[in-house]
């Protein structure tokens, strides 16, 4: 059995969703090949996308098996790819170490979900509910949003779907 890569998987699932130039900005950034994380869940080379694309499969599944309603068919996959894409400017490698990943201190704009939305938002234009999903995707692990986190479940379930998604994917598939 033939084994496809990040590539060819995205082009089958979050391709037609998006436009050639932000594919090709996703390539110029190294989304591909980044690492997920530093010392936690896919902390190596193209974990960042493995990440994601466990994240939107766990959404694209639950939203068929549980019924799960979205404002826009694209939004699980958009959503689910695309919660991280912070993490563009996050990493970068050692060159003595080509194989070990450091966190990158001089990031000009920081931030988590809110700075994947403003990425993001150059190439599409989000429903609120993906704004939403994204910006509040890290739960209550973000301590200073738990209230903002409550409400943003409250207008939309697909919040608390998709914390769930990046803990499955994080936490239980270690990716």
């Amino acid at each position: 059995m033939e084994t496809k890569n990040s590539l060819e998987l995205f082009q089958e699932t979050v391709y037609p969703y998006i436009t050639p130039e932000f594919l090709a900005w996703l390539k110029d950034k190294r989304f591909f090949e980044l690492p997920a994380s530093t010392h936690f869940h896919g902390n190596h080379d193209g974990g960042l996308f493995q990440h994601s694309y466990e994240v939107m499969m766990f959404l694209v599944n639950a939203t068929e098996r549980m019924g799960i309603s979205w404002q826009h068919e694209r939004s699980p996959y958009i959503v689910g790819m695309f919660h991280d894409l912070c993490k563009i400017e996050s990493y970068t490698k050692l060159l003595d170490y080509p194989s070990t990943w450091i966190y990158n201190e001089k990031q000009i704009i920081p931030g988590h979900g809110d700075k994947s939305i403003l990425y993001l938002s150059q190439f599409m234009t989000l429903t609120e509910e993906e704004v939403y999903c994204i910006r509040f995707h890290m739960g209550p692990y973000e301590k200073w949003s738990r209230d903002q986190y409550s409400m943003a479940i409250e207008k939309y379930e697909t919040v608390l779907w998709t914390h769930t998604a990046d803990m499955y994917a994080s936490k239980v598939k270690g990716i």
